[in-house]
């Protein structure tokens, strides 16, 4: 399963600088409002030292990784949702992501004009929130419309889903954000349907200067930002955009001398993955053979069947067993299977095994 991110923002805040340093992509990005017009999309490999440890180890023809295909959508401004700017484009190339990325500008530059003309993350984080609770209440409003002729036929579905529909227009109609509102995972499963903005997974994207990241510390722009991502359960990651271009261009050698001069454990674009996966509760598992080794992107909690039905629908419907390795196990084993064997490292898994983060897997399935 592939995931998609779009990064997102107020216009003219560094939002495509950092697309390209996390693509290594050549989109236009200049110094004025709406330079993206329609989104950008690159994919990356996520990844995975176990996916290199595998393959130097084992005979197969290539390595696989996790891939994140990531869209750098147009910028924002205030009244978006009633087509300000290129509003309704951008929130309709939202509704695609599985999670957003929201660019916050948190640096000084006379050179950089805002939009708004001063630096403010509170400010922007806010106005980029009431368009999409604004659009979202278009949806709910829409929907309500629909279900009310349904109520009235006495449909059982639409008179047990209204009440969760007049609670969520109650809310969005004072502006208020719907995560407020506590939503079970329940509630979500029954609103999935309508792919509400508000309801996507949020990253904040501190665009940090040079200087912070060489001082190590947040300035009072990136606190703020961490204090709301904290306050509301989303997540929040530090990128120079700067820096993170310098870096897109190096080959791996010189990656990782210049992050040691920098004083860094990873780039940018690494972090954000973690945090990515971890917002979505994805997990990883392998396979190898032959043909190739490849990581796999699942749910955490998924069973076996559910985990081979990733790798081909077919495989979860004829399941029969899954032969598991731990990838500790296996690097303890050789990176060997007949010694995982006989070691007893290797385990034959059945339809209620929930997959774990590293295993090795062979899916076994009838005709």
């Amino acid at each position: 399963m592939g995931i998609r991110a779009g990064i997102v923002g107020i216009t003219n805040i560094g939002k495509t600088t950092i697309f390209n340093a996390l693509t290594s992509s050549e989109a236009e990005s200049t110094s004025y409002s709406f330079s993206t017009i329609k989104p950008n999309i690159a994919a990356v490999d996520v990844p995975d030292p176990r996916v290199d440890e595998i393959f130097a180890h084992v005979t197969s023809a290539k390595k696989v990784y996790n891939h994140l295909e990531i869209m750098d959508i147009a910028g924002l401004v205030k009244g978006a949702s009633k087509g300000e700017g290129l509003g309704n484009k951008f929130l309709s190339d939202i509704k695609l992501v599985d999670a957003i990325l929201h660019v916050v500008r948190c640096f000084d530059d006379e050179n950089v004009i805002h939009v708004d003309k001063t630096v403010s993350p509170s400010r922007d984080i806010e106005n980029i929130e009431t368009e999409l609770i604004v659009k979202d209440l278009e949806t709910v409003e829409n929907r309500i419309s629909k279900n009310e002729k349904l109520v009235k036929a006495r449909n059982k579905e639409a008179m047990d889903i209204a009440p969760l529909y007049d609670k969520l227009f109650a809310k969005m109609s004072e502006l208020e954000h719907p995560r407020d509102l506590g939503l079970t995972d329940q509630e979500k499963e029954m609103l999935k349907d309508m792919n509400l903005l508000t309801l996507k997974p949020v990253i904040f994207v501190c665009n940090i200067s040079e200087d912070e990241l060489l001082e190590g510390n947040d300035s009072d722009y990136t606190k703020a930002v961490r204090e709301h991502a904290a306050k509301t359960g989303c997540g929040a990651v530090k990128i120079c955009g700067k820096i993170e271009a310098e870096i897109s261009v190096l080959n791996d050698e010189e990656k990782s001398e210049f992050l040691r001069d920098y004083g860094l454990k990873e780039t940018g674009l690494n972090n954000l993955i973690r945090e990515t996966y971890r917002l979505l509760g994805l997990s990883t598992f392998l396979t190898e053979g032959e043909i190739e080794v490849k990581a796999w992107n699942i749910k955490q909690g998924m069973t076996a069947p559910q985990a081979a039905g990733v790798i081909h629908t077919d495989f979860e419907k004829k399941f029969i067993k899954a032969e598991v390795i731990s990838y500790k196990d296996f690097v303890e084993c050789g990176f060997d299977r007949n010694t995982a064997k006989s070691k007893g490292k290797a385990r034959l898994e059945g339809r209620d095994y929930v997959v774990q983060d590293g295993d090795v897997i062979i899916f076994r399935f009838g005709k």
